[in-house]
């Protein structure tokens, strides 16, 4: 391995340590808002318990997922040096706005939030809730802006000097079709993974009989929300398969492991995909015929290009060259993906139908209880993997079609440097979630108590302090 595969390597192993926190941290706030409204518009204590409960564990995801994300821009300047300086007017613009406007509101309302209890109305708290989700949301959608434009560049030309890109339209990039599938596709992944973790948590509390009274009611709202959101990103997701059918066909064609163009193409559930670049032969084992053609163009005999096929066309395009990402890196990835996808949905599923029935939740059934435990880490699975599937997938380029890979790192850090760097940058990253997972553990365990009512908030915002 050279001093571009660490740079590579630390990238990846960062984003996917910080990735870890986005979604919770999106998903829990949006979460708290709502369990504020509903305190709000009812004056229920529950209600008003469960913010305070919920709150901790927003506030430790928001705490730890904002440390981890400054290393992600400082890298830009460390290890990709030529990346930052050849889109750097137009990849910097977004993340401009995400500093400016989204992490200024979320900083600033989550302050409000901790320290206005009892100290602004009750009708200012609740929106300083809301400013803070819509922070969040906000911030997501900049940064997949920036992220969209590395798959689908819009809004630039080249510099004939410098040979740079630079922005010529902000609207653009602002309203990539490519950003506004990513966009909801995410934000909906943040919403189960928060709704499945709230359903996690309610449901060991019930069984050792703590609180049921919130625990229960959490579960029913969670519920409903988690089936809805996994529903809808799945629906997105398709929108983007689609989508990447026109602008990067060599993905979703590495992603069927599809090595030449088909007519009535199967959907491959599971082959002897190796994880070399290119395998010399791949046999699929579990193959639905004619449902990949009827997926991705509605139509069971339809043509999806080929891996060797689009190579070719590439090459022609852009130059001699190897143009085909690690297949079995993506085709797994999409199928890890997909798939707990599926079991997230059927969790959900299950669940909103048998809570229907009077009692069911507060006597919650062991099998159910086992299944909600290990359903809080399938959307860390999918997040995971969609992420990976996404960059792997556009592999050798960097920006789709304009920078590959192997020419955007920095030339003057050595591979000692790097090495130096992804240990102390593991080390730490690890040490984080340690201490993480630590206090997670810490508020299960110590469950909601009794929390103060409206005329004792000092008690609340003192233990929400400390969670942060």
């Amino acid at each position: 391995m050279n001093a571009l595969d660490f740079a590579r390597l630390q990238f990846g192993i960062t984003t996917i340590f910080h990735f870890l926190f986005v979604p919770m941290t999106i998903g829990l706030t949006a979460w708290v808002a709502l369990c504020e409204t509903r305190w709000y518009r009812t004056r229920d204590e529950v209600y008003l318990r469960m913010t305070r409960y919920w709150g901790r564990f927003m506030l430790i995801s928001v705490a730890i997922g904002v440390v981890t994300g400054l290393v992600q821009e400082f890298q830009f300047g460390m290890n990709w040096s030529v990346y930052s300086r050849y889109v750097g007017d137009i990849f910097g613009a977004p993340l401009a706005m995400e500093g400016l406007i989204a992490f200024f509101l979320e900083s600033t309302f989550i302050g409000v939030w901790i320290f206005g209890w009892g100290r602004i109305s009750p009708k200012l708290h609740l929106l300083a809730a809301w400013l803070t989700a819509i922070g969040t949301v906000l911030s997501a959608f900049f940064i997949l802006v920036a992220n969209s434009w590395m798959q689908h560049p819009v809004g630039y030309k080249i510099d004939p000097k410098t040979h740079h890109a630079y922005l010529t339209d902000i609207f653009a990039v602002l309203f990539n079709p490519t950003a506004w599938l990513a966009f909801p596709h995410v934000i909906f992944a943040a919403f189960a993974t928060a709704g499945l973790l709230v359903l996690a948590i309610s449901a060991w509390q019930i069984v050792r009989k703590r609180h049921t009274d919130l625990f229960a009611r959490s579960a029913r709202l969670a519920l409903p929300i988690a089936l809805v959101a996994v529903i809808l990103t799945g629906i997105f997701g398709d929108g983007q398969g689609r989508l990447l059918e026109s602008e990067q066909p060599m993905k979703m064609a590495a992603a069927e492991a599809l090595y030449n163009t088909t007519n009535g193409a199967c959907l491959s559930l599971f082959a002897t995909a190796s994880f070399t670049r290119h395998p010399k032969r791949l046999t699929s084992d579990l193959c639905i015929p004619n449902l990949e053609s009827l997926i991705a163009t509605l139509n069971p005999n339809g043509t999806l290009k080929g891996i060797n096929q689009v190579n070719a066309a590439e090459q022609q395009k852009y130059g001699p060259g190897d143009y085909v990402p690690i297949v079995g890196v993506t085709y797994w990835t999409f199928r890890l993906m997909i798939g707990a996808g599926v079991l997230m949905f059927l969790l959900a599923l299950v669940g909103v139908i048998r809570m229907r029935k009077p009692g069911w939740l507060e006597n919650i059934p062991r099998w159910f209880y086992v299944a909600s435990l290990v359903g809080a880490f399938l959307p860390i699975l999918a997040n995971w993997t969609g992420w990976i599937f996404t960059e792997m997938g556009r592999q050798p380029w960097v920006v789709y079609g304009l920078l590959k890979t192997s020419q955007a790192s920095s030339t003057d850090v050595s591979l000692a440097s790097i090495v130096i760097s992804i240990t102390a940058y593991v080390l730490l990253y690890g040490f984080l979630i340690v201490i993480g997972a630590r206090l997670f553990i810490r508020e299960i365990k110590h469950g909601p108590g009794d929390s103060a009512g409206p005329g004792e908030p000092q008690t609340g915002a003192d233990e929400l302090l400390l969670a942060y």
